[in-house]
Formats: C-alpha cells, sequence, structure tokens
C-alpha cells in the first residue's frame, strides 16, 4: 500500500484476528501407571501403550491436571462408568481394577459435598469433562465404602476417546 508517495508495510499478523481463547499446553500419560511417554509430544498411533507398565494406554490431557506417576485417577465415559482405574487409585479405594472397570463411579466415590448442587456437583463436572470441557474443576469425594475420608480430586477432559479424568490429589503430609 503507498500513502503519499511512501510505500506503507503492513505486518501480515495483524490481519489475522486474535483468539481470544488461552492455548493450554497437553501431556501425554499411562491410564495405568501414570507415567509421561519418553519422547515430547503425541506418541504414534501404533505406539500408545506404555512402555513403562505395559499395561495401560497413553492418554492426553491438559499439563496442569496431568497425574503424576504412579499417582491415583479413574478415567470415566459420558455414562459416568469407570474405563480405566490407576495402580495408585487400586490402593487408595482398596479396589482391584478388575472390580472397578464398567461400574458406575458411585459406586466407588461419593460426593463429599452432598449439600453442593449446580456446576460444582461431582457428577456434573464429571459430565462436562466428558464432554471434552477443559475447564479443571475440583471437587471432594469419598470412598464408597468409608465414612469420614475426604479427598479432592481434580477433574478435566483427557482421551481418546474422549473421558473425564479424575486425579486424587495426594493427602497432606504433617
Amino acid at each position: 500500500m503507498t500513502v503519499s508517495g511512501r510505500i506503507v508495510s503492513r505486518g501480515a499478523l495483524a490481519l489475522v484476528p486474535r483468539s481470544t481463547e488461552e492455548v493450554r499446553p497437553t501431556i501425554w500419560f499411562c491410564g495405568h501407571c501414570g507415567a509421561s511417554p519418553p519422547l515430547p509430544g503425541p506418541p504414534a498411533t501404533n505406539a500408545r501403550v506404555c512402555r513403562t507398565c505395559g499395561l495401560g494406554l497413553l492418554l492426553e490431557t491438559v499439563a496442569d491436571a496431568a497425574p503424576e506417576a504412579g499417582g491415583a485417577f479413574l478415567v470415566l465415559d459420558r455414562s459416568l462408568s469407570v474405563c480405566a482405574v490407576s495402580s495408585g487409585a487400586e490402593r487408595l479405594l482398596a479396589t482391584p481394577e478388575t472390580e472397578a472397570i464398567n461400574r458406575h463411579v458411585t459406586e466407588l466415590l461419593v460426593s463429599a459435598e452432598s449439600e453442593v448442587s449446580g456446576p460444582s456437583n461431582l457428577a456434573a463436572a464429571v459430565s462436562h469433562a466428558a464432554r471434552g470441557d477443559e475447564e479443571l474443576r475440583t471437587a471432594f469425594v469419598r470412598p464408597a465404602n468409608l465414612f469420614g475420608v475426604r479427598m479432592r480430586v481434580r477433574i478435566v477432559c483427557c482421551g481418546p476417546p474422549q473421558a473425564a479424568l479424575l486425579v486424587f490429589d495426594p493427602p497432606a503430609r504433617n
């Protein structure tokens, strides 16, 4: 473009509308042991079995919600059925993976905030995450077979396939 005989250049980036959404970094992890793959970035489709334990499939989630290696977490589908149980969650909930898979989450966990309703409700948070909502939500739960124990969980989407990830925060040590 010329203005008064001078050539004025416009930056190409100024022509591209800015996105208001923040891009959140993602991370891959094993659906059984929580270990990250050795190479950064998405693993090849034919290499999505964990090389650390050999038992879990690799899943992707936002980096600030990913479980630690050996951490306790559950993966739930849209119907709130358990799809994957980490080895840490097996120990924490005293329930083997074979007994937890395909069970409704309410058979394993109970919301510790029974008076809470709306979007902060456990079922609503899991439902949002299972539909692909990347917003990190938290809730307090307790194992269905115990009374008085409260644990904080982080809830966010993961996949493929699209599912909800419940990561149990480690208990505080005194």
